[in-house]
């Protein structure tokens, strides 16, 4: 017999989910744009069009966010070398454990890309492909690796060689670099990206799931996250259309709550569930728990990301200030930078 329920309906969370996406994705393209102009400015002496620096590029520069965070915990004082990097960081963290890793899933230009990849691979051939538990688990444990591996040089390395490394030739045009990753992509790094597009094509969220060193260290934030998916047994008819519905592949369908660290809050299970009250993001501890809608997050993110931002801005600490003479030498001899030891 099968258990009477109540049908849940008027679910938005993916159309408010990808609002956010797309918001995050075009301020992501136009710092992009900007900041190609700013650089192609340096590059030709100043004669083309002057921009100013858009700071917000320094989301792309996670190794010096890191450095400039442990710099700040240790002196108190905000550094003046790419600390923009270091208050988003701070912004990303602070999302993630209000919201479990919601960074990935509602702001990452990368993690966007990555799902929409999949979708477009689930169009073209009608499924996604799983990889074994035996395979999927190692796998997933990459990514942890590879940010133990980043700390472990953050954490050890001193105050003074951090300062000296991000004020070095190499450290003031780090950016500039990495605009040069792409502009000057070798035979090699495009052989890796065209891989990574494929298999993402055939596995949900895969350069996510089991390379992001950025995502691992949101998911150990969120292992703390006051919020958390709660299923009501009660409530549920066993349909087990959450568990296909989870991108990081979860058994919500066989699990009261998810505290799993790979859990990104995108809502993708509460959005398909068909009951009323069977399966909710909530906050609140033990039995105290309140569900959490999807503009709340929405909203909680916009607050999180521009109250941080604005208090770097306003506080004077957002800014890299340098005189156009070290960028008009730097800037175009910016690939002959090794990378200091």
């Amino acid at each position: 017999m099968k258990k009477a329920f109540t049908r849940r309906r008027g679910d938005t969370s993916q159309q408010v989910r990808l609002a956010s996406q797309i918001v995050f994705a075009g301020i992501t393209i136009w710092v992009g744009i900007q900041f190609y102009f700013w650089v192609r400015f340096y590059e030709t002496g100043g004669s083309s069009t002057r921009v100013s620096r858009p700071d917000g590029v320094e989301a792309w520069l996670p190794i010096a966010a890191l450095m400039n965070l442990k710099t700040w915990l240790v002196t108190r004082q905000v550094p003046a070398t790419h600390a923009a990097g270091m208050f988003m960081l701070i912004a990303f963290l602070a999302i993630s454990f209000l919201y479990r890793k919601a960074f990935c899933s509602w702001i990452c230009p990368v993690g966007t890309i990555s799902e929409w990849l999949w979708q477009t691979g689930r169009m073209l051939f009608k499924r996604t492909f799983t990889p074994p538990r035996w395979l999927d688990v190692p796998l997933r444990g990459l990514k942890y690796i590879l940010l133990g591996l980043f700390l472990y040089v953050v954490i050890t390395m001193p105050v003074s060689d951090i300062r000296a490394f991000l004020t070095s030739p190499y450290g003031q045009v780090a950016d500039v670099k990495m605009l040069n990753f792409f502009r000057q992509m070798g035979e090699t790094t495009a052989v890796v990206l065209a891989v990574l597009v494929v298999v993402s094509l055939v596995v949900k969220n895969a350069w996510c799931r089991y390379l992001c060193p950025y995502g691992a260290m949101m998911g150990l934030v969120a292992l703390v996250s006051p919020s958390r998916i709660v299923r009501n047994a009660d409530a549920c008819i066993d349909c087990a259309k959450c568990a296909m519905a989870c991108p990081a592949g979860l058994p919500v369908d066989r699990l009261q709550t998810i505290r799993s660290p790979e859990c990104t809050a995108c809502l993708s299970c509460v959005a398909i569930c068909p009951v009323a009250d069977a399966l909710d993001l909530t906050v609140g501890v033990r039995r105290r728990r309140s569900p959490v809608t999807a503009w709340a997050i929405a909203a909680g993110v916009a607050i999180l990301f521009c109250g941080i931002v604005a208090f770097a801005r306003i506080g004077g600490y957002w800014h890299t200030a340098l005189p156009d003479s070290v960028y008009f030498d730097l800037i175009p001899r910016a690939s002959q930078f090794a990378h200091p030891r």
